[in-house]
């Protein structure tokens, strides 16, 4: 499967400002939290890129690989604190935003968990991998080669 088109070269300025937008989240965001929303959400939104794009850097940064595999199923695993486990549900919400919006106790649990500021700069981190999600399903971007990638297709 080949990509569509390179965003960044056909649209340079917007492009620009969600780069901006991402600067902005990390300098705001702890970084495993972080790494651990814009796993979350390009799983649900079935971005391989992405995936592959963030469990590489999690991996980079000595993220255990059991949390990064459970992400999609952390309901349910022990490897989550009440932090990460309130980031990761108002990432659900917010990734998977319905008729019904965000549930006011997934809000309310996000701001007990990081505050208000705290809370507002989590969605604005939501948001921008929801944007970067979008971006690489649409113009169908691709992971690297596992070759490329440091993994042995020999073997895999």
């Amino acid at each position: 499967m080949e990509s569509r088109v390179d965003v960044s070269g056909v649209a340079a300025e917007p492009y620009g400002v969600v780069l901006e937008l991402e600067r902005y989240v990390k300098r705001r965001v702890d970084r495993r939290i972080l790494e651990l929303v814009k796993l979350r959400a390009s799983m649900l939104n079935g971005c391989a890129f992405c995936v592959d794009m963030h469990t590489t850097e999690s991996l980079a940064h000595d993220e255990d690989p059991r949390r990064i595999a459970t992400v999609a199923a952390w309901r349910e695993a022990p490897f989550f604190d009440d932090r990460e486990r309130a980031a990761l549900a108002l990432t659900d919400a917010v990734t998977r935003l319905g008729e019904g919006g965000v549930p006011d106790a997934v809000w309310a649990t996000a701001v007990a968990e990081f505050g208000i500021d705290g809370a507002v700069d989590l969605l604005f981190a939501i948001a921008t991998i929801n944007v970067w999600n979008r971006l690489a399903v649409t113009t169908l971007m691709q992971p690297p080669p596992l070759a490329a990638a440091g993994v042995d297709t020999a073997t895999h």
